[in-house]
């Protein structure tokens, strides 16, 4: 029974992408949904951004080990980038009316902006997409039996399907649905096993000194490892197609803003949930909680519940997977197909940009589905995709935006220099965070490209020339 209605919400799932398909008729309604959100969709598809794998699997089970200093990035990291991204960037974002994060680089500093930018935009998503594919493959596994591998096709078909032929509509519609299941299963979930745990306060008393410790020790690697692990998702996400997809989305400036605040704060409430029910399982079943970290939530349900709340949980947890790993996928395949194959094009029309999506969505799943066959661990996968966008795209959104002097030279310097020193450090036996180092050669960089292009030794003028197209708060 619990079978046959995994397959039931898979293919609802897929009914609702060929619904959603009906409202497509341009790249815009692609994309975008046509920017006809309303808040209660804008809002539930911007907390579903990342509620995937990493939050419920990988997030919780470095809970167990680590306690809150082991999940600063992730809950509290991408918390803190939808709440920023609420107040600072979702309106001067929204008023410029474009489909990509590479249409605002091309806008303010030309098309050599756009290709860079693009090119570290896109690869930063194979990760992420692949750790949701993995997330499917245990769920479906545990589920049924089947082999992990032959899961991750499963669930990577499933949504590749429902993506790629309803777009940002699809997404949202989902989300919608999939935020309430979430809500309502780990909710059940947490009051459950902590009812046979003998209350959430005997839970919380069971835990190891210093394990709800918020701030690091007063040492310098501590320090700079905390304050990396903030900026990761909390910074570096800000610049990524995917959270700029939603904002972009809503049907005005004012719902742009609001909904990435509720986000926010939908985000921190109900992400502590999966970390309540892990540390719960834990007490009631330490047998489980001994075995594989990523897998104590689905093995304790499968243990404890009976089949409403297996259906509850399992249906929370495929929708939260799903959302994310759709919504990753679009985000990549929209630059690849606006910013990287629409330039070469003459005069195209909208039903073949349309297409052009379309195959983008395509081959964006299919290398992240090889990834995801060739390492399976979720939080490997996921833990290097927002670094990459914080040392190349943080800096030269945030000087395009705020900055009028920043200039070509100088944001392309910007993107590649941070990429080179964050790779230099990663591949080094450095014992500071790679994000730091990047981060800062990035601002340096920026700084050195904007005084060569000013004495006319950069790439053009170009950036110069686009101030006044850069809206005010």
């Amino acid at each position: 029974m619990l079978g046959i209605s995994v397959i039931l919400y898979l293919l609802t799932t897929i009914l609702i992408g060929a619904i959603a398909s009906r409202f497509v008729s341009d790249s815009k309604d692609y994309v975008l949904a046509g920017r006809r959100l309303p808040l209660f969709l804008a809002s539930s598809a911007l907390f579903a951004t990342w509620f995937g794998s990493e939050t419920l699997l990988g997030a919780s089970s470095r809970f167990v080990d680590e306690g809150i200093l082991g999940v600063i990035e992730d809950p509290f990291g991408a918390a803190l980038c939808l709440f920023l991204v609420g107040l600072f960037f979702a309106r001067p974002l929204y008023r410029m009316n474009i489909l990509t994060f590479g249409d605002f680089y091309k806008n303010r500093f030309g098309r050599r902006a756009e290709v860079v930018s693009s090119i570290f935009m896109i690869p930063s998503y194979f990760g992420w997409v692949a750790a949701q594919f993995v997330a499917l493959g245990i769920i479906l596994h545990s589920l049924t039996g089947l082999p992990t591998s032959t899961g991750i096709f499963l669930g990577a078909g499933v949504v590749l399907v429902y993506t790629a032929i309803g777009g940002m509509w699809a997404i949202s519609l989902t989300d919608f649905l999939q935020t309430i299941l979430i809500v309502l299963g780990l909710s059940y979930l947490v009051w459950d096993l902590s009812e046979t745990a003998g209350g959430i306060g005997v839970v919380l008393e069971s835990t190891k000194p210093g394990f709800f410790r918020f701030v690091p020790e007063a040492d310098p690697k501590s320090i700079l490892t905390y304050i990396a692990a903030w900026m990761t998702i909390g910074l570096g996400s800000i610049p990524q197609q995917d959270i700029f997809q939603r904002v972009m989305a809503s049907k005005s400036e004012k719902v742009a803003v609001y909904s990435s605040l509720l986000a926010s704060f939908f985000y921190l409430s109900i992400a502590l949930l999966p970390l309540l029910a892990v540390l719960c399982a834990r007490k009631v079943y330490p047998e489980i909680a001994a075995g594989d970290a990523q897998m104590i939530l689905p093995k304790t349900v499968l243990a404890h519940t009976g089949l409403f709340t297996q259906i509850l949980f399992f249906g929370a947890l495929l929708s939260a997977v799903m959302s994310t790993a759709s919504g990753a996928i679009l985000a990549p395949a929209s630059v690849l197909g606006e910013n990287v194959i629409r330039p070469f094009l003459k005069n195209p029309s909208e039903k073949y940009l349309l297409r052009i999506l379309r195959i983008s969505v395509v081959v964006i799943t299919l290398i992240s589905l090889t990834m995801a066959i060739a390492k399976n661990n979720i939080y490997e996968l996921v833990s290097q995709a927002s670094a990459l966008s914080l040392v190349s795209l943080f800096v030269p959104l945030l000087a395009g935006l705020f900055w009028k002097r920043s200039t070509s030279t100088g944001a392309v310097a910007s993107m590649i220099c941070g990429f080179l020193v964050w790779l230099f450090w990663n591949l080094g036996s450095f014992e500071i965070p790679a994000s730091i180092p990047g981060l800062f050669a990035s601002w340096l960089a920026l700084l050195v490209g904007d005084f060569l292009e000013r004495r006319g030794y950069g790439f053009s003028k170009q950036g110069n020339e686009r101030e006044e197209s850069i809206p005010e708060m």
